[in-house]
């Protein structure tokens, strides 16, 4: 049978696919839309896996809050061209109000929620054979708490969410999470710095010292001091507040609210560092 622009109009809408690649998938099935669409969404498993070796180093990040509960998720693809389309966009942002929506604990939670019908990891796949690009989930975080923030900085590459131990302003929780944007912490406190990072540190600091001659009976507290500047520069809460040096992002929550404090964050990025 004859398969009409209407036809090929429709099931463009219903599956995102490209003119040609609606025109051939009727004219396969044979007019039949169910048909149509199966076959599409089999040659995008087949892009999928042709291209699983690929990197997917482009993509958008996107992220949300909801009162105690914010998420980041970041769904890569192989070039900007396709990051910067309105439908890859697009479902980006479906991923992440699912995410808010079930306020999941995992990105295997994640890529198993069902949206009209079709799992989230089917949907990346479906997309991936229209563009024809790897594409995948390439990061899912979340925090939860008494108040949360999302910040995404502007080109959808990076993202930031923050949560506090009590209610703050709006503005004051966006501050904090531009922080951890542009200083990329990798703590929140010196407490919660993992055990091997800070043996690294030390083991570093001994060595420079060594280096500089200095007597091995002040190794480890030279080492312990700069350690301690390591802190300053490295933990959310000891660093530099970026829009007042003079203090610091401890001291700065400490002027809202003698208890304000942050909790967690997660940082997500696309960019190289």
């Amino acid at each position: 049978m004859a398969v009409t622009m209407a036809d090929i109009s429709k099931l463009r809408t219903m599956t995102g696919a490209g003119m040609m690649d609606c025109k051939n998938a009727l004219t396969e099935a044979e007019g039949n839309f169910d048909k149509a669409i199966e076959i599409i969404r089999k040659k995008g498993q087949a892009i999928a896996a042709k291209r699983s070796d690929r990197q997917a180093a482009e993509g958008c990040v996107l992220a949300a809050q909801n009162d105690g509960f914010a998420a980041v998720v970041a769904l890569q693809c192989e070039t900007d061209f396709v990051a910067q389309n309105a439908d890859f966009i697009a479902l980006t942002q479906s991923i992440l109000d699912a995410a808010m929506a079930n306020q999941v604990e995992s990105k295997e939670a994640l890529l198993a929620l069902e949206l009209d019908g079709r799992s989230i990891a089917d949907l990346i796949t479906d997309r991936s054979g229209i563009t024809g690009e790897k594409m995948e989930l390439g990061f899912y975080e979340f925090v939860k708490g008494a108040a949360t923030v999302a910040y995404i900085h502007p080109g959808n590459k990076l993202a930031t969410i923050v949560t506090f131990n009590e209610a703050l302003e709006n503005q004051i929780a966006r501050e904090i999470a531009m922080q951890v944007a542009a200083m990329n912490p990798i703590a929140v406190n010196r407490e919660s710095v993992p055990a091997n990072i800070i043996e690294q540190e030390l083991e570093i600091g001994r060595e420079k010292a060594r280096q500089e001659g200095k007597p091995e009976a002040m190794l480890d507290k030279i080492a312990q001091g700069r350690l301690n500047k390591f802190y300053s520069e490295s933990t959310l809460l000891e660093q530099a507040f970026i829009k007042d040096a003079k203090v610091s992002v401890k001291d700065y929550l400490k002027q809202q609210s003698a208890t304000l404090t942050a909790v967690d964050f997660k940082r997500v990025t696309l960019n190289v560092d």
